[in-house]
């Protein structure tokens, strides 16, 4: 893999990754950009201890442009995009509209009981898995799929040694229902300033468990679902896929390695090189769950890392994928409606094992 550093014209960094050592990526950004300007903050809600972001500059953001306009697809006739090269393989860059932005040399931080906010530092990043404005991440060669693992591992490594930066998390939005604002295949990386609440509460249970078998629980949890078999969707050599026991979404997937290890960088070659069939093949399964259904399937694919900060067991956590969709049947959504998003209780109305005998029927042949 080749790694490529530049700068756009409004100073945010900008990186290409190629599988070939002889591209020479010396292409310039040539718009007449301004330099950014962002407002965000992170506020910590006193009820449940968790922070929220708030970051009013986002509403200016790009909003379903059409294809000819769209910021991510390669430069070229005369229309300059955010990527300045006429092509490229898997290119990352700096958010334009970040969540989090900043340097803690320049943080405030104010405590005024209950209340306590703080600048919103940390980074916003934006993954493009491929030129090709109309192809998805499930249309990767599993060689183009590998590329963008390496680009997340990479990205992992830089972003985790920003100062104040405790998880990293990289992930993708697909679809309209989904939220998403721009059609080109990407993902996104965030520099969380702190633990995410989700990764908090995994952290806890995991320890509790320690204190009280001695054992680990991702260990657990993924030799159950093995043992157990009826909500298996792929056992391969190095990676599981299986449909969890308390799944919250209709069709819900989590992908294991086989060994444990706390992030992406802890993976070994062999289960790096297995990832790409493994995850490809879950999501043309994804993609095939509701063949017709006027698009392709929406989802959310979520790496989970372990946290960065001092006091953190890095070791006892277990990184894995969670893929998911909001798709229930071929013309309904699932909406989080008063019991999600009111009290944080999911109803599920696909049983955890039917989903996952669903998931088995529509494997490759």
């Amino acid at each position: 893999m080749k790694k490529t550093t530049t700068r756009l014209a409004d100073g945010r960094a900008l990186i290409y990754y190629d599988a070939g050592d002889d591209l020479v990526r010396g292409e310039e950004d040539t718009r007449p950009l301004d330099a950014t300007s962002t407002s965000s903050e992170i506020r910590r809600d006193p009820l449940l201890d968790e922070w929220v972001v708030i970051a009013s500059h986002r509403q200016g953001r790009t909003y379903h442009p059409p294809a000819d306009q769209c910021p991510l697809c390669p430069s070229g006739d005369g229309r300059r995009t955010e990527i300045p090269a006429d092509d490229y393989e898997v290119v990352v860059f700096e958010n334009r509209f970040p969540s989090l932005t900043g340097s803690p040399d320049h943080e405030e931080h104010v405590i005024a009981e209950p209340f306590d906010r703080r600048a919103g530092v940390g980074r916003c990043e934006v993954v493009c898995f491929t030129s090709d404005h109309d192809a998805s991440f499930a249309d990767l060669t599993a060689e183009q799929a590998r590329l963008v693992l390496d680009a997340w591992t990479d990205r992992t490594a830089e972003l985790s040694r920003l100062p104040g930066v405790q998880q990293v998390f990289c992930f993708e939005n697909r679809g309209k229902e989904i939220g998403v604002t721009l059609g080109h295949p990407h993902g996104q990386i965030y520099a969380y300033p702190f633990t995410s609440p989700r990764t908090e509460r995994m952290t806890t249970r995991v320890a509790a468990h320690r204190e009280g078998t001695g054992r680990n629980l991702f260990d657990d949890v993924l030799a159950a679902e093995r043992k157990d078999g009826a909500r298996m969707v792929i056992e391969a050599e190095h990676w599981t896929a299986f449909v969890p026991h308390a799944a919250r979404w209709p069709y819900e997937v989590h992908l294991y390695p086989n060994t444990r290890v706390p992030d992406l960088l802890a993976l070994d070659e062999a289960a790096r090189a297995e990832f790409p069939h493994v995850y490809l093949e879950l999501l043309r399964r994804f993609d095939r769950l509701f063949a017709g259904a006027g698009g392709p399937t929406p989802y959310i694919s979520a790496w989970h890392q372990a946290p960065l900060r001092p006091d953190a067991d890095r070791e006892d956590f277990a990184l894995h994928l969670e893929l998911f969709t909001v798709r229930r049947a071929a013309e309904r959504l699932k909406f989080l409606a008063g019991s999600e998003s009111g009290m944080n209780v999911f109803i599920n109305d696909v049983p955890p094992e039917a989903a996952a005998a669903r998931l088995r029927e529509v494997a490759s042949r």
